[in-house]
């Protein structure tokens, strides 16, 4: 155990920069269209750095990060993913949940996974090994993994680059293209990188607060 390092703000330096940061993350969107333009190797390391600080189950960090730059291995993972989404659209999904999706505007063909500088697809470690080669308990793994990412998402964000969640279903192929070992499985593909000069994003409502904020 070491002693905790914390800076305490007073109200007003809490409420300025609580303000600060909304303002910030409220700009934040989805987007679709990227530009080639590639990501200086540095920022990203940050941000997943960020990412790594996220907490977890007993401190195991059960995630990996696999960041795809090369344009074959995109290429492959596009391919993929379409041929999923395109399941997806014939099939899988109910009509409402099409219905939903609508407005946004999606469809099976993904081109921002080839023209998008960087893929980053993170996988759950639903078991380690421990110093001697034995399998190690992993605990909370999708509830770790998905705070990372909402960590990374923000830490992007806020470096000034865009991101999309892009959740193909089945996932296994990320597996397959990446060569993760069997203890790994897809969790998440975040696409990011600049966003094209003519990205559009389709206009959506937030929920006020009062809508999803209850106070007791």
């Amino acid at each position: 155990m070491q002693s905790l390092q914390f800076q305490r703000r007073s109200e007003d330096e809490m409420m300025e920069a609580s303000r600060i940061f909304y303002e910030e993350l409220k700009q934040r969107r989805s987007v679709r269209d990227f530009s080639s333009e590639p990501i200086p190797r540095q920022v990203l390391e940050k941000c997943l750095m960020a990412a790594g600080t996220a907490p977890n189950g007993a401190n195991l960090q059960p995630w990996t990060f696999v960041v795809v730059e090369d344009l074959e291995i995109k290429k492959q993972i596009r391919l993929a993913a379409e041929a999923e989404e395109r399941e997806f659209y014939a099939g899988r999904a109910n009509q409402e949940w099409l219905s939903d999706l609508a407005p946004l505007g999606t469809h099976a063909e993904k081109p921002f996974l080839e023209k998008a500088p960087v893929l980053i697809a993170l996988f759950t470690q639903n078991w380690g090994l421990d110093v001697h080669g034995n399998r190690k308990q992993h605990y909370y793994v999708k509830e770790s993994v998905g705070i990372a990412c909402g960590f990374l998402i923000a830490a992007l964000h806020h470096a000034g680059l865009a991101t999309l969640t892009h959740t193909p279903s089945p996932m296994k192929f990320l597996s397959d293209i990446l060569e993760r070992p069997e203890n790994e499985k897809p969790f998440l593909l975040l696409v990011t990188g600049y966003p094209s000069i003519d990205a559009k994003v389709p206009v959506i409502e937030k929920k006020k607060p009062e809508q999803f904020i209850i106070w007791k």
